[in-house]
Protein backbone atom coordinates (compact mmCIF):
# COMPACT_ATOMS: atom_id res chain seq x y z
CA UNK A 1 0.00 0.00 0.00
CA UNK A 2 3.02 2.28 0.29
CA UNK A 3 3.30 2.04 -3.50
CA UNK A 4 -0.28 3.28 -3.86
CA UNK A 5 0.35 6.20 -1.51
CA UNK A 6 3.59 7.23 -3.18
CA UNK A 7 2.17 7.07 -6.70
CA UNK A 8 2.44 4.58 -9.52
CA UNK A 9 1.57 3.61 -13.06
CA UNK A 10 -1.42 1.26 -12.65
CA UNK A 11 -2.71 -0.20 -15.94
CA UNK A 12 -6.33 -1.29 -16.18
CA UNK A 13 -5.81 -4.93 -17.17
CA UNK A 14 -7.49 -6.09 -20.43
CA UNK A 15 -9.04 -9.50 -21.08
CA UNK A 16 -7.29 -11.84 -23.51
CA UNK A 17 -9.76 -13.92 -25.51
CA UNK A 18 -9.41 -16.41 -28.34
CA UNK A 19 -11.52 -16.44 -31.49
CA UNK A 20 -14.09 -18.52 -29.59
CA UNK A 21 -14.36 -15.68 -27.04
CA UNK A 22 -13.03 -17.95 -24.31
CA UNK A 23 -10.26 -16.91 -21.92
CA UNK A 24 -6.78 -17.30 -23.42
CA UNK A 25 -4.83 -17.97 -20.21
CA UNK A 26 -1.44 -17.90 -21.91
CA UNK A 27 -1.97 -14.44 -23.33
CA UNK A 28 -3.74 -13.21 -20.20
CA UNK A 29 -0.66 -14.13 -18.19
CA UNK A 30 1.57 -12.58 -20.85
CA UNK A 31 -0.22 -9.25 -20.42
CA UNK A 32 0.42 -9.32 -16.69
CA UNK A 33 4.08 -10.17 -17.32
CA UNK A 34 4.31 -7.26 -19.76
CA UNK A 35 3.01 -4.81 -17.16
CA UNK A 36 5.37 -6.14 -14.51
CA UNK A 37 8.38 -6.01 -16.85
CA UNK A 38 7.45 -2.46 -17.85
CA UNK A 39 7.83 -1.34 -14.25
CA UNK A 40 4.17 -0.74 -13.48
CA UNK A 41 3.61 -0.20 -9.77
CA UNK A 42 0.22 -1.83 -9.76
CA UNK A 43 -2.48 -3.66 -11.69
CA UNK A 44 -6.23 -3.06 -11.72
CA UNK A 45 -8.17 -6.20 -12.65
CA UNK A 46 -11.91 -6.82 -13.20
CA UNK A 47 -12.44 -3.17 -14.11
CA UNK A 48 -14.03 -1.63 -17.21
CA UNK A 49 -11.08 -2.50 -19.45
CA UNK A 50 -11.32 -6.13 -18.28
CA UNK A 51 -14.99 -6.06 -19.42
CA UNK A 52 -17.78 -6.07 -16.86
CA UNK A 53 -19.40 -9.06 -18.59
CA UNK A 54 -16.87 -11.37 -16.89
CA UNK A 55 -19.33 -11.34 -13.98
CA UNK A 56 -22.26 -12.76 -15.93
CA UNK A 57 -23.25 -16.30 -14.80
CA UNK A 58 -22.97 -17.70 -18.31
CA UNK A 59 -19.42 -16.39 -18.61
CA UNK A 60 -18.05 -16.82 -15.11
CA UNK A 61 -14.60 -15.31 -15.59
CA UNK A 62 -14.41 -13.00 -12.58
CA UNK A 63 -12.67 -15.46 -10.26
CA UNK A 64 -10.35 -17.03 -12.90
CA UNK A 65 -9.15 -13.65 -14.16
CA UNK A 66 -8.56 -12.27 -10.67
CA UNK A 67 -6.75 -15.44 -9.64
CA UNK A 68 -4.52 -15.57 -12.72
CA UNK A 69 -3.30 -11.99 -12.25
CA UNK A 70 -2.75 -12.41 -8.50
CA UNK A 71 -0.81 -15.63 -9.01
CA UNK A 72 1.42 -14.10 -11.68
CA UNK A 73 2.19 -11.07 -9.54
CA UNK A 74 2.88 -13.22 -6.49
CA UNK A 75 5.23 -15.56 -8.35
CA UNK A 76 6.95 -13.25 -10.81
CA UNK A 77 6.95 -9.60 -9.73
CA UNK A 78 10.44 -8.40 -9.05
CA UNK A 79 9.32 -5.22 -7.30
CA UNK A 80 6.47 -4.16 -4.99
CA UNK A 81 3.15 -4.15 -6.86
CA UNK A 82 -0.24 -3.00 -5.55
CA UNK A 83 -3.05 -5.24 -6.77
CA UNK A 84 -6.46 -3.65 -7.20
CA UNK A 85 -9.69 -5.54 -7.89
CA UNK A 86 -12.75 -3.89 -9.36
CA UNK A 87 -16.04 -4.37 -7.51
CA UNK A 88 -19.50 -3.63 -8.89
CA UNK A 89 -23.17 -3.79 -8.08
CA UNK A 90 -25.27 -3.21 -4.99
CA UNK A 91 -23.85 -3.76 -1.53
CA UNK A 92 -24.18 -7.55 -1.36
CA UNK A 93 -22.52 -8.08 -4.73
CA UNK A 94 -19.76 -5.53 -4.10
CA UNK A 95 -18.95 -7.02 -0.69
CA UNK A 96 -18.92 -10.53 -2.18
CA UNK A 97 -16.51 -9.45 -4.93
CA UNK A 98 -14.29 -7.72 -2.37
CA UNK A 99 -14.25 -10.90 -0.27
CA UNK A 100 -13.20 -12.89 -3.32
CA UNK A 101 -10.41 -10.41 -4.01
CA UNK A 102 -9.27 -10.52 -0.39
CA UNK A 103 -9.14 -14.32 -0.47
CA UNK A 104 -6.82 -14.09 -3.48
CA UNK A 105 -4.48 -11.61 -1.79
CA UNK A 106 -5.54 -8.35 -3.44
CA UNK A 107 -4.56 -5.12 -1.71
CA UNK A 108 -7.48 -2.82 -2.49
CA UNK A 109 -10.86 -2.50 -4.21
CA UNK A 110 -11.75 0.01 -6.93
CA UNK A 111 -15.43 0.58 -6.26
CA UNK A 112 -17.62 1.33 -9.26
CA UNK A 113 -20.20 4.07 -8.58
CA UNK A 114 -22.63 2.69 -11.17
CA UNK A 115 -25.43 1.51 -8.88
CA UNK A 116 -28.90 2.11 -10.35
CA UNK A 117 -31.25 3.80 -7.92
CA UNK A 118 -28.68 4.47 -5.21
CA UNK A 119 -28.40 7.98 -3.76
CA UNK A 120 -25.19 9.39 -2.32
CA UNK A 121 -25.99 8.14 1.17
CA UNK A 122 -26.59 4.66 -0.23
CA UNK A 123 -23.27 4.77 -2.07
CA UNK A 124 -21.47 5.78 1.12
CA UNK A 125 -23.14 3.00 3.11
CA UNK A 126 -22.09 0.53 0.42
CA UNK A 127 -18.53 1.85 0.45
CA UNK A 128 -18.38 1.56 4.22
CA UNK A 129 -19.41 -2.11 4.00
CA UNK A 130 -16.87 -2.90 1.29
CA UNK A 131 -14.19 -1.04 3.22
CA UNK A 132 -14.58 -3.52 6.06
CA UNK A 133 -13.18 -6.14 3.68
CA UNK A 134 -10.37 -4.31 1.84
CA UNK A 135 -9.01 -0.75 1.56
CA UNK A 136 -11.08 1.39 -0.81
CA UNK A 137 -10.29 3.32 -3.95
CA UNK A 138 -13.16 5.61 -4.88
CA UNK A 139 -14.01 6.13 -8.53
CA UNK A 140 -15.52 9.22 -10.17
CA UNK A 141 -16.29 8.08 -13.71
CA UNK A 142 -17.42 9.98 -16.76
CA UNK A 143 -21.06 9.77 -17.76
CA UNK A 144 -20.24 8.42 -21.25
CA UNK A 145 -19.38 5.05 -19.68
CA UNK A 146 -22.00 4.90 -16.95
CA UNK A 147 -20.92 7.56 -14.46
CA UNK A 148 -22.97 10.22 -12.72
CA UNK A 149 -22.53 13.53 -10.93
CA UNK A 150 -21.41 13.17 -7.31
CA UNK A 151 -21.24 16.23 -5.06
CA UNK A 152 -18.13 17.59 -3.32
CA UNK A 153 -19.72 16.73 0.03
CA UNK A 154 -19.96 13.11 -1.11
CA UNK A 155 -16.25 13.02 -1.86
CA UNK A 156 -15.33 14.63 1.47
CA UNK A 157 -17.41 12.00 3.23
CA UNK A 158 -15.89 9.23 1.09
CA UNK A 159 -12.38 10.40 1.96
CA UNK A 160 -13.28 10.32 5.65
CA UNK A 161 -14.32 6.66 5.56
CA UNK A 162 -11.75 4.88 7.73
CA UNK A 163 -10.48 2.52 5.01
CA UNK A 164 -10.35 4.89 2.02
CA UNK A 165 -6.84 4.73 0.59
CA UNK A 166 -7.22 6.61 -2.70
CA UNK A 167 -9.68 8.14 -5.14
CA UNK A 168 -9.50 7.72 -8.90
CA UNK A 169 -10.80 10.92 -10.46
CA UNK A 170 -12.07 10.27 -13.99
CA UNK A 171 -15.03 12.49 -14.88
CA UNK A 172 -13.21 13.80 -18.01
CA UNK A 173 -14.23 17.25 -16.74
CA UNK A 174 -11.93 19.97 -15.38
CA UNK A 175 -14.62 21.43 -13.11
CA UNK A 176 -15.55 18.13 -11.49
CA UNK A 177 -11.91 17.13 -11.17
CA UNK A 178 -11.18 20.30 -9.21
CA UNK A 179 -14.29 19.70 -7.09
CA UNK A 180 -12.98 16.34 -5.92
CA UNK A 181 -9.46 17.59 -5.18
CA UNK A 182 -10.82 20.43 -3.04
CA UNK A 183 -13.30 18.10 -1.34
CA UNK A 184 -10.59 15.62 -0.40
CA UNK A 185 -8.35 18.43 0.82
CA UNK A 186 -11.16 19.54 3.16
CA UNK A 187 -11.62 16.05 4.64
CA UNK A 188 -10.21 15.14 8.03
CA UNK A 189 -8.32 12.18 6.49
CA UNK A 190 -7.00 14.19 3.56
CA UNK A 191 -3.36 13.27 4.17
CA UNK A 192 -4.22 9.56 4.13
CA UNK A 193 -5.97 9.58 0.74
CA UNK A 194 -3.96 9.49 -2.49
CA UNK A 195 -5.32 11.06 -5.66
CA UNK A 196 -5.11 9.12 -8.94
CA UNK A 197 -5.98 10.43 -12.35
CA UNK A 198 -8.34 8.44 -14.51
CA UNK A 199 -8.80 11.37 -16.88
CA UNK A 200 -7.32 9.69 -19.94
CA UNK A 201 -8.10 12.86 -21.89
CA UNK A 202 -5.52 14.91 -19.94
CA UNK A 203 -3.19 12.57 -18.07
CA UNK A 204 -0.16 14.82 -18.11
CA UNK A 205 -2.21 17.90 -17.23
CA UNK A 206 -3.48 16.20 -14.11
CA UNK A 207 -0.06 14.93 -13.07
CA UNK A 208 1.61 18.33 -13.51
CA UNK A 209 -1.03 20.42 -11.75
CA UNK A 210 -0.54 21.52 -8.12
CA UNK A 211 -3.82 22.28 -6.37
CA UNK A 212 -3.35 24.95 -3.73
CA UNK A 213 -5.97 24.35 -1.05
CA UNK A 214 -6.34 25.51 2.51
CA UNK A 215 -3.19 24.60 4.45
CA UNK A 216 -1.90 22.23 1.79
CA UNK A 217 -0.82 21.59 -1.80
CA UNK A 218 -2.25 18.48 -3.47
CA UNK A 219 -0.85 16.56 -6.45
CA UNK A 220 -2.07 13.51 -8.28
CA UNK A 221 0.14 10.68 -7.07
CA UNK A 222 -0.17 8.62 -10.25
CA UNK A 223 -2.67 7.17 -12.68
CA UNK A 224 -4.99 4.17 -12.82
CA UNK A 225 -5.77 4.22 -16.50
CA UNK A 226 -7.03 2.29 -19.48
CA UNK A 227 -4.62 4.30 -21.61
CA UNK A 228 -1.74 2.88 -19.59
CA UNK A 229 -2.83 -0.65 -20.53
CA UNK A 230 -0.95 0.05 -23.77
CA UNK A 231 2.58 1.38 -24.30
CA UNK A 232 3.09 0.84 -20.56
CA UNK A 233 6.88 1.01 -20.67
CA UNK A 234 6.61 4.54 -22.05
CA UNK A 235 4.04 5.41 -19.37
CA UNK A 236 6.52 4.47 -16.63
CA UNK A 237 9.17 6.65 -18.28
CA UNK A 238 6.65 9.48 -18.54
CA UNK A 239 5.76 9.37 -14.84
CA UNK A 240 9.46 9.57 -14.00
CA UNK A 241 9.75 12.64 -16.24
CA UNK A 242 6.71 14.21 -14.56
CA UNK A 243 8.32 13.72 -11.16
CA UNK A 244 11.49 15.45 -12.35
CA UNK A 245 9.41 18.31 -13.73
CA UNK A 246 7.53 18.71 -10.46
CA UNK A 247 10.86 18.80 -8.62
CA UNK A 248 11.99 21.79 -10.69
CA UNK A 249 13.70 20.29 -13.75
CA UNK A 250 12.93 22.88 -16.41
CA UNK A 251 13.80 20.70 -19.40
CA UNK A 252 11.62 17.91 -18.05
CA UNK A 253 8.74 20.35 -17.60
CA UNK A 254 9.06 21.66 -21.17
CA UNK A 255 9.14 18.08 -22.46
CA UNK A 256 6.05 17.12 -20.48
CA UNK A 257 4.13 20.15 -21.70
CA UNK A 258 5.02 19.30 -25.30
CA UNK A 259 3.79 15.75 -24.82
CA UNK A 260 0.59 16.73 -23.06
CA UNK A 261 -1.51 17.34 -26.22
CA UNK A 262 0.20 14.43 -28.00
CA UNK A 263 -0.88 11.93 -25.35
CA UNK A 264 -4.40 13.33 -25.44
CA UNK A 265 -4.42 12.97 -29.21
CA UNK A 266 -3.24 9.37 -28.91
CA UNK A 267 -5.93 8.62 -26.36
CA UNK A 268 -8.58 10.00 -28.69
CA UNK A 269 -7.59 7.33 -31.20
CA UNK A 270 -7.26 4.42 -28.79
CA UNK A 271 -10.44 5.29 -26.88
CA UNK A 272 -12.47 6.13 -29.98
CA UNK A 273 -13.56 9.60 -28.97
CA UNK A 274 -14.97 10.26 -32.45
CA UNK A 275 -17.16 7.19 -32.06
CA UNK A 276 -18.40 8.19 -28.62
CA UNK A 277 -16.02 5.74 -26.88
CA UNK A 278 -17.79 2.74 -28.44
CA UNK A 279 -14.48 1.26 -29.56
CA UNK A 280 -12.41 2.03 -26.46
CA UNK A 281 -11.83 -1.58 -25.34
CA UNK A 282 -11.33 -2.76 -28.91
CA UNK A 283 -8.84 0.09 -29.39
CA UNK A 284 -6.76 -1.07 -26.44
CA UNK A 285 -6.88 -4.60 -27.84
CA UNK A 286 -5.79 -3.40 -31.28
CA UNK A 287 -2.60 -1.82 -29.95
CA UNK A 288 -1.79 -5.00 -28.02
CA UNK A 289 -2.61 -7.16 -31.06
CA UNK A 290 -0.21 -5.22 -33.24
CA UNK A 291 2.51 -5.82 -30.66
CA UNK A 292 1.83 -9.56 -30.63
CA UNK A 293 0.53 -9.67 -27.06
CA UNK A 294 -3.03 -10.46 -28.15
CA UNK A 295 -4.06 -12.72 -31.00
CA UNK A 296 -7.10 -10.65 -31.90
CA UNK A 297 -9.33 -7.86 -30.64
CA UNK A 298 -12.27 -10.06 -29.65
CA UNK A 299 -14.49 -8.88 -26.79
CA UNK A 300 -17.12 -10.81 -24.88
CA UNK A 301 -19.76 -8.66 -26.56
CA UNK A 302 -19.46 -9.29 -30.32
CA UNK A 303 -20.74 -5.74 -30.91
CA UNK A 304 -17.64 -4.24 -29.28
CA UNK A 305 -15.41 -3.63 -32.29
CA UNK A 306 -13.30 -0.85 -33.75
CA UNK A 307 -15.23 2.08 -35.13
CA UNK A 308 -14.82 3.02 -38.80
CA UNK A 309 -11.49 4.78 -39.23
CA UNK A 310 -10.26 3.97 -35.71
CA UNK A 311 -7.50 1.62 -36.85
CA UNK A 312 -6.16 4.31 -39.16
CA UNK A 313 -6.23 6.80 -36.28
CA UNK A 314 -4.21 4.43 -34.09
CA UNK A 315 -1.67 4.09 -36.90
CA UNK A 316 -1.52 7.87 -37.26
CA UNK A 317 -0.78 8.61 -33.59
CA UNK A 318 1.71 5.75 -33.21
CA UNK A 319 3.61 7.10 -36.23
CA UNK A 320 3.37 10.74 -35.18
CA UNK A 321 4.62 10.24 -31.62
CA UNK A 322 7.44 7.67 -31.57
CA UNK A 323 8.23 8.50 -27.92
CA UNK A 324 4.83 7.09 -26.98
CA UNK A 325 5.22 3.51 -28.15
CA UNK A 326 7.26 0.73 -26.55
CA UNK A 327 7.13 -1.59 -29.57
CA UNK A 328 10.85 -2.41 -29.52
CA UNK A 329 10.73 -3.36 -25.84
CA UNK A 330 7.72 -5.61 -26.41
CA UNK A 331 9.25 -7.20 -29.51
CA UNK A 332 12.36 -8.09 -27.51
CA UNK A 333 10.46 -9.87 -24.74
CA UNK A 334 7.07 -10.99 -26.05
CA UNK A 335 8.16 -14.58 -26.77
CA UNK A 336 9.36 -14.97 -23.19
CA UNK A 337 6.10 -13.54 -21.81
CA UNK A 338 4.10 -15.97 -23.94
CA UNK A 339 6.18 -18.99 -22.91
Amino acid sequence: MDVLAEGAVIPAHPLALGADRKLDERRQRALTRYYLASGAGGLAVAVHTTQFEIREPGIGLLAPVLELAAETVRNEAGHPVVTVAGACGHTAQAVSEAELAASLGYDAVLLSPAVPGADEKGLLDRARAVGEVLPLIGFYVQEAVGGRYLSPSFWSSFADLPNTAAIKIAPFDRYRTADVVRAVAAADRSDEVALYTGNDDDIIGDLLTPYETKNTRRWFAGGLLGQWAVWTGSAVTLLDQVRRARAGDHDAMVGCLARRPELTDANSAVFDVRGGFRGCIAGVHEVLRRQGLLEGIWCLDPKEVLSPGQAEEITRVATAYPWLTDDDFVAEHVDDWLS
